[in-house]
């Protein structure tokens, strides 16, 4: 897969929520092409893209064809997530169900964004066998409203340029989400926060490495007990999305809770379901994303105690992807070299 270079063209898709084509994001779109640009990049938006909410709620297929469509553009050499939403899964199907779709990403390999409900996408890209990217999306990050970009989560997507290994750290600094996204709120920072913890070990080796898979945890224990959807759960039994990832051996599995802060006994639930559904099989570890506002973060510690209890996995947490802000990108399928002690993660870059 190639690194980015400049006057690369980037495509947004919008593959779960249409927000995007919607008047009250008019500004973050205006916004987030400005950026795009100054990236050194050519924006471009996918067909449906900006149809707005209704639209793309009711037309799951031409979500999907707007993904393959993006696959198959020649000058397309990354696509980008709006943003998430919760029903990305009725774009499985049409894709996988059809060899040629599948054969069009396949055979036409390029850098895919995106975080939340784009886990599911990126089991189906990893399914295909398609290196992906958990991270950023244009509204929530590069359409970002204060005056610039998180500079952590810039220097995240500047790592899409290169083809040295990629080198994190924990951020110094943590932000909330913002509780009012209007055009007042232009140029006005996030409420920062110093950060007071670093990287934390909650039980395992002062040292871990494995190869990358996860995603949003709501996203993934979903697939396994449909209790919003039934469909989608249907979609995993037919499409083995996480079975796919079960078998993967020497796995460093992330995981983030997402924008609702699922409450501490919720989040046992999940992972004990996702315990029991065999995704921790084979790992080596798991890496825990910063809970958004850093909302249970303590009760969230326990938790993770009590379900691996009886495990001799090593659990690191407090990492700066996700929900929380600001992010790194993390991608699938990529050897990671984590040092605890060192506060350091070392991720071997396979773009050329």
């Amino acid at each position: 897969m190639k690194k980015l270079q400049l006057n690369d063209k980037l495509t947004v898709v919008s593959l779960s929520s249409g927000a995007l084509g919607e008047p009250f994001c008019a500004h973050q779109y205006a916004l987030g092409i400005k950026r795009i640009k100054k990236l050194g990049l050519r924006p471009n938006f996918s067909n449906s893209c900006l149809k707005g909410i209704d639209f793309i709620k009711n037309n799951p297929n031409e979500r999907a064809k707007d993904l393959i469509e993006s696959f198959l553009d020649t000058d397309t050499k990354i696509i980008l997530s709006a943003i998430g939403g919760d029903d990305t899964y009725k774009t499985i199907g049409y894709i996988l169900d059809n060899q040629n779709h599948i054969n069009a990403i396949k055979n036409n390999p390029k850098i895919f964004l995106g975080y939340s409900d784009s886990s599911i996408n990126h089991l189906m890209l990893n399914k295909i066998g398609i290196t992906s990217y958990y991270g950023l999306s244009f509204l929530t990050c590069i359409a970002e409203l204060d005056a610039k970009m998180l500079d952590y989560s810039l220097k995240s997507f500047n790592n899409l340029f290169t083809d040295k290994d990629w080198i994190y750290q924990p951020s110094n600094v943590w932000y909330e989400e913002r509780t009012n996204f209007s055009p007042t709120e232009l140029n006005t920072s996030r409420i920062m926060h110093q950060e007071q913890n670093g990287w934390i070990k909650i039980q395992g080796d002062d040292y871990l490495e494995g190869y990358l898979y996860g995603g949003c945890i709501e996203s993934l224990y979903e697939l396994v007990s449909g209790s919003r959807y039934l469909e989608k759960k249907q979609v995993n039994l037919k499409y083995q999305l996480l079975d796919n990832i079960a078998l993967k051996e020497n796995k460093i599995i992330f995981l983030e809770t997402s924008e609702s802060k699922s409450n501490p006994d919720y989040l046992k639930l999940m992972l004990i379901a996702l315990k029991e559904q065999g995704l921790f099989n084979n790992a080596s570890g798991i890496i825990i994303g910063k809970p958004q506002n850093e909302v249970y973060f303590d009760e969230y510690i326990k938790i993770y105690q009590e379900v691996f209890c009886d495990s001799n996995l090593t659990i690191y947490y407090n990492f700066n992807f996700g929900h929380s802000y600001p992010k790194m990108i993390l991608p699938y399928g990529n050897k990671a070299f984590i040092d605890i002690k060192k506060q350091e993660m070392i991720i071997k870059n396979n773009l050329k």
